[in-house]
């Protein structure tokens, strides 16, 4: 009986599949479904997605019974809070209005009662020499002023305020086209270096002890909030002032603000401005002196001897 030979191996493995290296992400493409959410897929199909069971049925209905109801009573009382939330708006509005009037009028009752004490002064001090008191009161800005000077408005870019699309976009405070309180006080310190004797903005008369300051996007004035354009008032020799303020390094800095970033400004000599008095002016530490006999001050005569002693 003849045998047949044994079939022995050649040695050599079956060739590699080319994509043999990549099997994780062949089967991840071909088996991009896991088992089980294929088979919760296809009883979720079958059913219709609907529960087959009365409770489950009477559950769903409650939900969406309950959901409608929550949805029904906050459109209920939005509408009802509606009317109360305009009223209160407009109550607030007449509320601010009332004091802006009232706040008005108490300031030309200070007026008026300035110029009542600025005459009883005058009167009081016609046999002195009332020259030094006056120049006193108009350094101090305690006293209106009127003169040659110049008028300087500078305001915002042009679009500011409308949807955020000013030259400085609004990215930060200084990336802005608003102008700002150091844009402010950079103008009013170069008015003062440029020889103005007096200067205002909208109005409101600035002091030694004036302040410019910002909270949030607003510019205030010694605590009074100011709007754009901001009009400028300096009392100075005109054509000169507006001259020296323009070569000044704060005028350079404004006329950068105005090439770069769009910011307004104009500025004007005038042959006459008129300012008025600082509406409060504060003393700390400057106490009157009694005058003695001699002319001079008995509080000095005293700390005098006292020192001699």
């Amino acid at each position: 009986m003849s045998q047949q030979p044994p079939v022995r191996s050649s040695g050599l493995a079956p060739p590699a599949r080319p994509d043999a290296s990549m099997s994780l992400l062949t089967n991840v493409m071909e088996h991009s479904l896991d088992d089980g959410y294929a088979e919760a897929a296809a009883r979720r199909s079958e059913g219709g997605g609907v529960p087959r069971t009365l409770r489950a049925r009477l559950g769903l209905a409650l939900g969406l019974v309950l959901t409608g109801a929550v949805v029904t009573v906050g459109a209920a009382e939005t509408r009802i809070a509606a009317p109360v939330l305009a009223k209160e708006r407009e109550e607030l509005i007449d509320r601010v209005q009332a004091q802006t009037r009232s706040v008005g009028e108490l300031e030309r009752t200070v007026e008026s009662l300035r110029e009542d004490v600025h005459e009883r002064q005058r009167r009081a001090l016609s046999s002195y020499d009332s020259g030094a008191s006056n120049l006193a009161g108009l350094l101090a800005g305690a006293t209106a002023v009127e003169g040659p000077g110049v008028t300087l408005v500078v305001d915002d870019a042009k679009g500011t305020g409308e949807g955020g699309d000013g030259p400085r976009e609004s990215s930060g405070f200084s990336d802005t086209g608003r102008v700002r309180d150091r844009d402010l006080q950079r103008v009013v310190n170069g008015l003062w270096e440029s020889g103005a004797e007096a200067v205002s903005i909208n109005g409101h008369r600035l002091t030694a002890l004036s302040a410019i300051r910002a909270a949030g996007d607003a510019v205030l004035v010694d605590n009074r909030p100011m709007v754009p354009p901001y009009t400028v008032l300096a009392v100075g020799d005109g054509g000169n002032l507006a001259s020296a303020f323009q070569d000044s390094a704060d005028g350079q800095y404004l006329q950068l603000l105005k090439e770069d970033f769009g910011i307004r400004t104009r500025i004007t000599a005038e042959e006459r401005v008129r300012l008025p008095a600082a509406p409060s002016l504060i003393v700390r530490t400057a106490e009157p002196q009694a005058a003695g006999a001699d002319g001079g001050s008995r509080t000095g005569a005293a700390d005098t001897e006292k020192d001699a002693s």
